[in-house]
C-alpha cells in the first residue's frame, strides 16, 4: 500500500505555509540571515532571532514584532555548546518548542593555501562547520519527538574551489557532507526530521563585499562574467529557497543540496 499524501498536499494553503511553527536562525541579524527570518515570518513562522551582534539583531526583532511576528533575540556564539542549550530553552520557553532551524552564520576570510594563517583557518572551521555540528545536533534533540527542519547555508563554494578560499571552501564542503549524514541518520531513525543545505552563489551581502575588496581587482569582474544571469543574487531569492525547505511543500526532500547561483555552476 502505498504512503498516505502529507498534510500539504491534502490540504494547500500558500497563505500560511509556515503558521504555528516556531523556528531559529543563527547569523540573523543583516544580510542573507534577516532575510530569512523576515520571510519565515511572513509566512506564520514565530523567529527566535540568534547572532553576536545585539544592536542588529534587536532591531530586527522589533521591526517583525511591528508586522505582527511573535519574536524574541538571542545573543549567541555559535561555538559554544551551552549556547545552543540556551537557544533551544528559550525557543521552547517562549513558543513552546522548535520546528525549523536555520544553521546561517559565517564567515569569510580570503587567503591562499601559502597565506591563510592557521589562526584564521580555525575561526573559520569553528563558526561555519563546529557551529553547524552542534547547531544540527542540538536541533535533531530538540525536534527528535515531533520532527522539524534543519536548514544549513553552505556555498556553491562548498562544491567548487576557489584559490583565494581555501578555508571557506573547506568549512561549507563539510556542510554539504554533514547535512547528509545526519539526514540519512534522522531518516532512518524514523524522526520525521529533514535535513537539506542550501549553496547560494555570489550574493550581495556585506560579507560578500568585505570578501571581494580583499581579493584581486578584477575578481568580482571576472566573477560576475561567470553568471550566466549576469548579476550577484539578492538575499530575498536564498530566503524563498530557505521558506521552501522550512515547509511542508519539500515533504520528500532530505539530504538534498539547493543551488542558488544564477546557473554558475551550469
Amino acid at each position: 500500500m502505498p504512503s498516505p499524501a502529507p498534510p500539504f498536499f491534502r490540504k494547500r494553503d500558500l497563505q500560511v505555509r509556515l503558521d504555528g511553527k516556531t523556528a531559529v536562525v543563527t547569523g540573523g541579524a543583516r544580510g542573507i540571515g534577516a532575510a530569512i527570518c523576515v520571510a519565515l515570518a511572513r509566512e506564520g513562522a514565530k523567529v527566535v532571532v540568534t547572532d553576536v551582534r545585539e544592536t542588529e539583531g534587536f532591531a530586527l526583532v522589533e521591526q517583525m514584532r511591528v508586522n505582527g511576528t511573535q519574536s524574541l533575540f538571542v545573543q549567541q556564539d555559535v561555538t559554544l555548546e551551552e549556547g545552543w542549550i540556551e537557544v533551544c530553552g528559550r525557543a521552547l520557553d517562549a513558543f513552546g518548542g522548535l520546528d525549523i532551524l536555520v544553521n546561517n552564520a559565517g564567515i569569510a576570510l580570503p587567503g591562499t593555501i601559502e597565506t591563510q594563517s592557521l589562526a584564521d583557518w580555525r575561526r573559520t572551521m569553528a563558526i561555519n562547520l563546529d557551529a553547524v555540528f552542534l547547531g544540527t545536533q542540538a536541533g535533531v534533540r530538540a525536534m527528535r519527538s515531533k520532527g522539524g527542519s534543519i536548514i544549513n547555508i553552505s556555498s556553491i563554494e562548498g562544491m567548487i574551489g576557489s584559490a583565494y578560499l581555501p578555508a571557506y571552501n573547506a568549512s561549507k564542503g563539510g556542510v554539504r557532507l554533514l547535512t547528509k549524514s545526519a539526514a540519512i541518520h534522522c531518516a532512518r531513525a524514523g524522526y520525521r526530521i529533514r535535513i537539506n543545505s542550501v549553496h547560494p552563489g555570489y550574493i550581495g551581502t556585506q560579507m560578500v563585499q568585505d570578501a571581494l575588496a580583499l581579493l584581486p581587482e578584477d575578481f568580482a569582474g571576472r566573477t560576475l562574467e561567470r553568471i550566466p544571469m549576469q548579476r550577484f543574487g539578492a538575499v530575498e531569492e536564498v530566503a524563498s529557497t530557505v521558506v521552501f525547505l522550512a515547509s511542508d511543500e519539500s515533504s520528500y526532500m532530505t539530504g538534498s543540496e539547493l543551488v542558488v547561483d544564477g546557473g554558475l555552476l551550469a
